[in-house]
Order: C-alpha cells, then sequence, then structure tokens
C-alpha cells in the first residue's frame, strides 16, 4: 500500500488490526505527525525498531 492510500485507510479506519497497533505506538512515541506527512520512510532505523519491539511486546501480553 502505498504512503497516500495508507494514510487515507487510517483517516477512514480502515486498518487491519496489526496496522491500527503499529499508528497506534508511533502516536504514543510522538511519532504520528512525522508518519502520516512524509511515511514511515522519515523514521530512522532506531525509532523503527522501537515501534516494532512495542507491537511484540504488546502482542505477548
Amino acid at each position: 500500500m502505498n504512503k497516500d492510500k495508507e494514510v487515507q485507510a487510517y483517516l477512514k479506519g480502515e486498518l487491519t488490526e496489526e496496522e491500527k497497533l503499529k499508528y497506534e505506538i508511533a502516536g504514543e512515541l510522538g511519532l504520528l505527525d512525522r508518519v502520516l506527512e512524509n511515511g514511515w520512510k522519515s523514521l530512522s532505523a532506531k525509532e523503527t525498531g522501537r515501534i516494532g519491539g512495542l507491537m511484540t511486546r504488546r502482542r505477548k501480553q
């Protein structure tokens, strides 16, 4: 899914549960604005890894 379609799906609430979790965590870390403007590629590897780590932790709980 390209950036514009994914952002539109996010705004309409049409994402999968895993994608919703990814956006929720990005929001908690204060990265959501940057993701919505520039896409996921604008994040550093450290930021992306942090999101992935938190997603894994929440799925285990």
